[in-house]
């Protein structure tokens, strides 16, 4: 039996590490399985919220890390995980995405003799001032086992120096969450549009400090967002963070952009199968608008999923708000029509299957 630690750290962890989990519950003689949580997301509300909608069991440790520096969350996590390595002696630590949680727990592992397997390696911006960049190349430089969403994050790989061996395509977990979740999504709408009196609209998700932050960029965002929402609704379920820079820097924003607070992943899947664009700067929310044959606007400089803006679901937009009208206006004045947009190979909600058999084969 394989001793398996599952890591989340953040709640887009949460959708990827969920399939794998419910995976290898159904092979208990094979599996035994442990779950942290490092609380480096710590809102209990919208924890709690994701931990119930993706039906994952309640982690077994919580590190309770919460908020501060780069430095002093990824320090945090280390001295507490080692802990909880010593006490569950696994043979396997999973540690998934880019956040402080991941790279943190990935050197305890590897410096405990522990094997490691990153899901969702080999994704690069080729930015080393994205935080997320440096965990991504340092989770990956330490891992023994290297499960790929796409092409090019092998190719990066092998580039690298990784061995090949150690790198399997596998496909997209969070995918698979989006494939079992969507029927519930679909029986949400109806609700929703009720709700937000909605017809055709862009939905909106920021959070990156490089976006919020700073006074000026975030204002760009919103002058752009008021501008087009006289022409077409605007939903934004507001990061608290996102709110707390709206609120200090006194930016005004139109009656028509619908600020609201966070929502649950099964009613945001369902804004997002229905929206005529997304205006983002999420890296899942990139993916799931690429599944979902969605129009998606990613303001940022550069992205770590390039197979998206290959697929021609998404671009990248300059955060400005001559650059931001002028997209969305372009967006939405075309004809929607997802039915001849190819999906990546392996997003088909059977990722997890395939990581599992993975570990099955595995000595």
């Amino acid at each position: 039996m394989k001793r398996i630690l599952h890591v989340v750290g953040a709640r887009p962890n949460y959708m990827k590490i969920a399939p794998i989990v419910r995976e290898m519950a159904k092979f208990p003689s094979d599996f035994a399985q442990t779950l942290v949580h490092t609380g480096q997301h710590y809102d209990e509300n919208m924890s709690k919220l994701f931990f119930d909608e993706l039906e994952m069991p309640r982690p077994d440790h919580n590190l309770e890390v919460g908020s501060g520096t780069h430095a002093a969350q990824t320090a945090q996590v280390m001295l507490r995980f080692e802990a909880v390595i010593e006490q569950f002696k696994p043979d396997w630590v999973l540690v998934p995405g880019d956040v402080n949680s991941t790279l943190a727990c990935a050197l305890v592992a590897a410096k405990l003799g522990v094997k490691v397997a990153h899901v969702e390696a080999g994704l690069r911006s080729f930015d080393r001032t994205m935080p997320e960049e440096i965990n991504r190349l340092l989770t990956d430089q330490i891992s023994d086992l290297l499960l790929t969403h796409s092409p090019e994050a092998n190719e990066n790989l092998i580039r690298e120096g990784v061995a090949p061996e150690k790198i399997h395509l596998v496909g997209n977990t969070m995918i698979d969450t989006l494939v079992r979740l969507m029927p519930l999504a679909e029986k949400r709408w109806d609700s929703l549009r009720s709700q937000f009196v909605l017809d055709r609209f862009i939905l909106v998700t920021l959070h990156r400090p490089s976006n919020v932050d700073a006074a000026d960029g975030l204002g760009e965002i919103i002058y752009a967002l008021n501008e087009v929402s006289d022409e077409l609704p605007v939903v934004f379920p507001v990061h608290p963070r996102t709110r707390k820079r709206i609120d200090e820097h006194s930016i005004e924003v139109n009656n028509h952009v619908r600020l609201t607070d966070p929502i649950g992943y099964i009613d945001f899947l369902a804004l997002q199968a229905r929206a005529t664009a997304v205006v983002t700067d999420s890296g899942g929310v990139q993916e799931e608008s690429t599944f979902l044959g969605v129009p998606c606007l990613t303001v940022r400089q550069n992205t770590e999923r390039p197979i998206t803006i290959e697929k021609g679901t998404n671009q990248l937009v300059p955060r400005d708000r001559k650059s931001i009208i002028a997209a969305i206006r372009e967006v939405i004045a075309r004809p929607r029509d997802a039915s001849h947009l190819p999906r990546p190979e392996f997003w088909d909600g059977k990722a997890a299957e395939r990581i599992v058999t993975l570990f099955r084969e595995l000595n």
